[in-house]
């Protein structure tokens, strides 16, 4: 051999020890970095002519499985969708309480109706009526506050939606740029480990908020993809565009998160695409999750109202109030009055005696005044009875039905009370004549709590011809399948379903509209399309002078629904003179005369009917994952409170269960990728013996050298 081959041999032995200890000192340096994983430093032997001329350092390499890393990605990304969902769910529960703690929404509705029987008990007793006003205002003001809660939750999503966007968008231009330094360090066979480790970094923060699957390519890019095959980064980074709502209200529409395109066509909705990760856990929790708990929470709102209101109204006050004025209903004076069944209306004075007595049936089309013959009605509108009313009460009182709103007085300093025939009463609706208007609600509402309107298909439908009804529906995987504006026109609510059921220009395709026998609308959906969503998006319409939307009259869109657990409270007139509690009932029967006693101050039989509202049987609709039925309001509650709960601890255990999957395939991983201080400590040992040996060769080469030269 000769002694330049040595040099060769010994320098090439030298650069690779060099390579080989920079390596495994880098691999220790980073020992604790985040998706780092360990770099070898490969090397082959050079050939010359068949001749071992030294190694040459073929490269340095990332030590990382692709498949190991797949696995990694799913489980992070399903660990983010469930973490969202246990952590916001937990953090309701925590706020909501139990059955048994003191200050929940339920320990507040027992302690409601216990008061409400103790001033039964002792009707005369204004401390008692005090707190029974005050224990169910605060039922309904921890109502409001929960509700509260689920849209400041939906606002942190909507928030969270809005930044995990941006900062994906931020991920995937970063990617590109690395893409573009590996392939161009990969042409001029530099190290790329740098760039590569940092790809896995990022890939590794990207997967925490959407499921992706990655392609490495052969010269050291990489593709990603969503799960189901959406191009994310390929030749170039795609952007992502959502356009915040700006708010978590029950009204809110919220827009899609979009893939822009970038040759000027169509965009990609992104939403239905997106499988798992913590956008995911957002999407679900704001659409989906909160919502169902928010209809839960207002349908017990509304039993609550309504099983309260529909004792109320058939209770009085002693003395009763000088005027009752009701709801506003969204009915029109020239409606059909659409009542069946009997009622009593009564003026009486401050001493609880009769001085008139109106008796009302609806079935036979009549009224009679004080046990005279039955006058028939003068029509069958609406307008037409409170006409009736008024001249049946004379001097005595007045009626008046202005903005959907019916208004019955007495004069002269007498009251107005009204009771229900217990043989045939009076219904519209499934509810009583003063119930149905709340002519003497306990309980308030701006906007109806119940949606039998009592109308039937023939009705007039009320609405400004023009005015718009727009809606959304949602395919079972989140893809809007198509955006109908219905545009009202006809005259009747037939020509307004109409409307809605065309399968062309409407929402036929998915579903048929129609009006049940108590004036409720009901969907139904088409074979085939049972679990696509119709969601309201916006409503125009106002119902005559009343105000009313057919969207509030009807309970359609989330709004009209979830809404209702914040617009209950005990009426005013109530909470600021405690006399006006409807504790007492009508003793009255069809050959009561003027001047009998009528209303006594120690009756509490109509405060004994207010405290059976929480354990009578009434029926609740659909509501979130609950389904329509019968129930007592006390069960409801009951329900609900195990529903927060179930859902609560469901959360929890996926969020652990994915929790222990990501650890368990982050291991694996580590165990592949991550670095051994022992077996790093082990290389640099072989590399400073390797290098020392090369060195040594030098050092022979240059003593045979010198021995050369002196011989000269």
């Amino acid at each position: 051999m000769s002694l330049s081959s040595i040099i060769g041999n010994a320098l090439s032995g030298l650069q690779a020890s060099q390579v080989g200890l920079q390596v495994s000192s880098n691999n220790v340096a980073n020992v604790n970095t985040p998706g780092y994983a360990r770099t070898i430093a490969t090397f082959t032997s050079r050939n010359v002519g068949g001749q071992a001329m030294g190694v040459d350092v073929a490269g340095v390499q990332r030590v990382a499985d692709l498949y190991l890393q797949a696995a990694a990605l799913r489980a992070s990304a399903d660990a983010g969708a469930a973490d969202i969902a246990s952590q916001a769910l937990d953090r309701f529960q925590s706020q909501v309480g139990g059955l048994d703690d003191e200050g929940s929404i339920f320990s507040r509705l027992h302690r409601a109706f216990n008061s409400i029987n103790s001033a039964s008990v002792e009707p005369a007793l204004t401390v008692a009526r005090l707190s029974a006003a005050a224990d169910l205002q605060s039922f309904f003001d921890e109502a409001k506050r929960l509700s509260g809660e689920l849209r400041s939750q939906r606002q942190e999503a909507e928030t969270r939606i809005s930044a995990t966007v941006s900062r994906m968008n931020e991920i995937l231009n970063e990617l590109q740029k690395l893409n573009r330094d590996v392939q161009s360090l990969a042409v001029n066979t530099s190290d790329t480990t740098g760039a590569a480790n940092r790809q896995a970094e990022l890939l590794d923060e990207l997967s925490t908020y959407v499921d992706i699957r990655t392609q490495p390519l052969s010269d050291g890019r990489i593709v990603v993809r969503t799960g189901d095959g959406i191009p994310l980064l390929d030749n170039e980074a795609a952007t992502l565009r959502y356009a915040p709502a700006g708010n978590g209200g029950y009204e809110a529409n919220f827009a899609p998160i979009e893939i822009v395109s970038k040759t000027g066509g169509a965009n990609i909705e992104l939403d239905s695409h997106i499988a798992s990760g913590e956008l995911r856990g957002l999407i679900d929790l704001r659409d989906s999750e909160l919502p169902a708990l928010a209809e839960q929470l207002a349908e017990l709102v509304a039993g609550a109202t309504d099983a309260l209101n529909a004792a109320h109204n058939n209770a009085s006050a002693v003395p009763p109030p000088a005027s009752l004025t009701g709801r506003n209903t969204g009915l029109l004076a020239g409606d059909a009055h659409g009542f069946t069944g009997s009622t009593t209306l009564a003026v009486v004075d401050t001493t609880g005696a009769l001085v008139k007595r109106i008796d009302i049936d609806f079935t036979a089309g009549t009224y009679s005044v004080d046990g005279a013959a039955a006058a028939a009605f003068s029509g069958g509108t609406i307008g037409d009875v409170v006409s009736d009313i008024n001249t049946a009460l004379g001097a005595n009182g007045s009626a008046s039905f202005m903005g959907g709103q019916l208004t019955i007085s007495a004069t002269g300093g007498d009251g107005i009370a009204t009771l229900q025939d217990p043989a045939t009463p009076a219904s519209r609706g499934g509810r009583g004549f003063a119930h149905f208007f709340g002519l003497n609600d306990i309980v308030d509402s701006a906007r109806p709590q119940f949606f039998e309107t009592g109308l039937s298909a023939a009705d007039a439908h009320g609405f400004t011809a023009g005015q718009t009804l727009s809606f959304k529906v949602m395919a079972p995987d989140g893809r809007t399948a198509q955006n109908v504006t219905i545009t009202v026109g006809g005259t009747s609510f037939n020509d307004l379903l109409t409307s809605l059921n065309n399968p062309v220009t409407g929402l036929g395709r998915y579903a048929t509209f129609s009006l049940d026998g108590n004036g409720r609308l009901v969907e139904t959906p088409i074979s085939g399309f049972a679990n696509f969503d119709v969601e309201l998006t916006s409503d125009s319409t106002a119902r005559g002078g009343t105000g009313l939307s057919f969207s509030q009259m009807f309970g359609v869109g989330l709004a009209a629904k979830a809404n209702r657990a914040e617009l209950a409270n005990v009426r005013d007139a109530v909470r600021n003179d405690s006399s006006r509690l409807a504790l007492a009932q009508l003793d009255i029967t069809g050959a009561s005369a003027a001047g009998d006693l009528v209303l006594t101050n120690g009756d509490g039989r109509g405060g004994a009917a207010l405290q059976q509202a929480l354990t009578s049987t009434r029926t609740f609709r659909t509501a979130g994952g609950f389904s329509g039925g019968t129930s007592t309001l006390e069960n409801y509650a009951a329900r609900l409170a195990g529903d927060i709960g179930a859902r609560s601890a469901r959360a929890e255990r996926t969020a652990q269960g994915a929790e222990s999957l990501k650890q368990v395939a982050a291991e694996k991983r580590a165990n592949v990728e991550g670095v051994s201080l022992d077996e790093e400590l082990a290389n640099m040992t072989l590399y400073q013996q390797s290098y020392n040996a090369s060195a040594r060769l030098l050092q022979a080469a240059k003593e045979l050298t010198d021995t050369l030269l002196s011989l000269v």
